[in-house]
């Protein structure tokens, strides 16, 4: 098989998942050192293995972080995805006080009901 050449190289290289843009809230719990905090973020972009998200804080890089992605429609049930990951990236967006981070998922992302059994009684 022939190797792809030029930008469709390096897109064939970097993109292992499709990418979806979508703008849903999300809270991230992550780990720096001994210290844990919170935050509230946006999605920029989602795929199966991992986020681009809008962020007022500044997460360190190579952080581990735990997050839920709330998914409201106006015409379907509420839907909460969970995942975990790590900080790949953080750069400046070039908006005072706003952070792009990308984040690498260690497994798919899923719904957060798939964490918990159901009452079959």
């Amino acid at each position: 098989m022939p190797e792809p050449i030029g930008a469709f190289r390096l897109l064939w290289q970097v993109r292992r998942y499709r990418r979806f843009k979508l703008n849903y809230p999300v809270h991230l719990l992550f780990h720096f050192g001994d210290q844990t905090s919170e935050v509230e973020a946006v999605t920029r972009d989602v795929c199966i293995g991992g986020l681009l998200l809008e962020s007022q804080v500044r997460i360190p890089q190579q952080s581990m972080v735990n997050f839920v992605i709330s998914l409201q429609m106006p015409t379907l049930r509420p839907v909460e995805l969970v995942g975990e990951g790590k900080v790949l990236r953080v750069e400046a967006t070039g908006v005072p006080g706003q952070f792009a981070v990308a984040l690498e998922c260690g497994r798919p992302i899923t719904e957060i009901e798939a964490y918990f059994p159901t009452d079959s009684n």
